[in-house]
């Protein structure tokens, strides 16, 4: 095990909070490792809304190069920032224990939800932002952009109500407030809450390694949640939600696709045996896409291509 296992990973917070916790499961196991922190393009083009840079990958780019140049040797990546489709020559290594899947309101009062009154939400996601339109038709959405903590910052500075959160997040760093409202009615992104590693293709040393870090249970669901995402072509530019839970050797599913302004909505229910659960989540989004959810992608692939 002489070999030192470079991780490549974004320099915020968060990621390196992500990365260390990867760090550490390693060394457990005896292997040598060292960090490298990179700014992403996502991370450093904060004054446009994620939808309008048009890049897949937006966070992830910068450490698929680096990976491919061999300047590291794994990734460690929030799944849900990952496209459906790697690049060329990087697999998927291991998918960790997931945390909690909920989104937060992180809010200055919450009183104004029980009321009509309008109020002002900030976040930088087409999936949160679509959701709460559906539920709060008279509030107003801004754009929030930027790692955890200047999303916080920003929301200080600001008259903003509250702005939208992964728990997860929030927990894996100690920032979350008490009052925090979870905001159990909104679908999550597929794949949020839960790590994912890469490394290059014919890189055996790494992935044998990372093999021993591998949940099944989270691979499983976010294989199906992702599948579900990959059919619909949403990548970050559609108001895509979905989750898969395992439990009782069942797998219980729910997706969703929304309008851009929230007033659509088609969703989708399913519960299968464990056994029956390959091809889930594109049997799911082939059932919405016959539902209207064709007509509704290719409207907000018109509007986005607008905004460009």
């Amino acid at each position: 095990m002489s070999k030192i296992i470079r991780i490549g990973t974004r320099d915020s917070e968060l990621a390196l909070w992500q990365a260390t916790t990867v760090q550490q499961k390693l060394e457990a196991l005896g292997y040598d490792t060292t960090l490298v922190p990179t700014k992403s393009m996502g991370d450093q083009v904060l004054d446009k809304p994620l939808y309008e840079l048009g890049v897949t990958g937006i966070f992830t780019k910068t450490l698929d190069v680096a990976l491919l140049k061999g300047d590291i040797d794994i990734a460690v990546h929030s799944m849900k920032d990952v496209p459906t489709q790697l690049p060329k020559g990087i697999v998927q290594a291991a998918v960790l224990e997931r945390a909690i899947t909920h989104d937060i309101l992180v809010h200055k009062g919450s009183s104004f939800l029980e009321s009509d009154q309008p109020a002002t939400i900030a976040t930088g996601s087409l999936r949160r932002k679509a959701q709460w339109l559906n539920k709060y038709p008279n509030h107003k959405v801004v754009d929030l952009r930027g790692n955890v903590n200047t999303r916080l910052l920003k929301l200080i500075e600001n008259d903003w109500q509250g702005a939208i959160f992964a728990q997860a997040g929030l927990e894996r760093i100690k920032l979350l407030p008490k009052d925090a409202v979870q905001l159990d009615w909104m679908i999550p992104a597929p794949a949020q809450g839960a790590m994912l590693v890469v490394a290059k293709q014919e890189d055996d040393f790494a992935k044998e390694a990372l093999g021993n870090l591998n949940h099944p249970e989270t691979e499983l669901a976010t294989t199906i949640e992702r599948e579900f995402l990959r059919t619909l072509e949403g990548g970050c530019t559609a108001p895509i939600g979905a989750l898969a839970l395992i439990k009782d050797k069942m797998v219980y599913f729910e997706g969703v696709v929304f309008s851009l302004d929230g007033k659509q909505k088609i969703d989708i229910k399913k519960e299968v045996k464990l056994s029956d659960a390959l091809g889930l989540g594109k049997t799911c989004a082939a059932e919405v896409l016959q539902k209207g959810g064709d007509k509704l992608m290719q409207e907000i692939r018109n509007e986005n291509s607008t905004v460009h």
